[in-house]
């Protein structure tokens, strides 16, 4: 099961440069991460500033 961003989520971009598959992606004023793509490394949990991105 992948990470999740959750409602939180500023939009701030920091996730995108820390995943190492490029599973994360703008959608509207938000981040969303393709689950499929998602192998639950946890590189995008550290940095983001507001802790919306969550665990399996």
């Amino acid at each position: 099961m992948a990470y999740t961003i959750t409602e939180e989520c500023i939009n701030c971009g920091m996730c995108d440069d820390e995943c190492p598959l490029g599973a994360i992606a703008e959608q509207g004023d938000v981040r969303v991460i393709d689950a499929d793509a998602c192998t639950d490394c946890g590189a995008c949990v550290d940095c983001c500033p507001v802790d919306a991105i969550k665990a399996p």
